[in-house]
This record gives structure tokens, sequence and C-alpha cells, in this order.
């Protein structure tokens, strides 16, 4: 997936994402889908971006 846009409303820094802005620290997609690996989430390490793609080569 070639991404040449940016969605200024949701940082990212994950570029190891295929949906992963290539010119800026933000995510190219419309939306995110937010979850959690964790029964009773306390801390953000608890939270997950389930919208992760991981980048091809």
């Amino acid at each position: 997936m070639s991404n040449d846009r940016c969605n200024k409303s949701i940082h990212c820094t994950v570029e190891q994402c295929a949906n992963h802005c290539p010119t800026a620290s933000y995510c190219a997609l419309d939306s995110i889908t937010v979850g959690t690996h964790e029964a009773n989430p306390t801390v953000d390490q608890c939270t997950d971006c389930k919208s992760f793609q991981r980048k091809c080569c």
C-alpha cells in the first residue's frame, strides 16, 4: 500500500505499519480502531492499534 497522504488527526510513530504516512508521523487511514489485550486495562501499554498492518519489505 502506498500512502501519499497524512491524516493529521491521527498521530503515529510506528514506521513499520503499512498505514504509516511516509513523510511525517501520522497515519494515512481515515480512522483507526483502538483496542486492548487486557481484561482490565489500567495503563497505556495495555492498548493496541487494531488497524496495524505490518509493512511488507
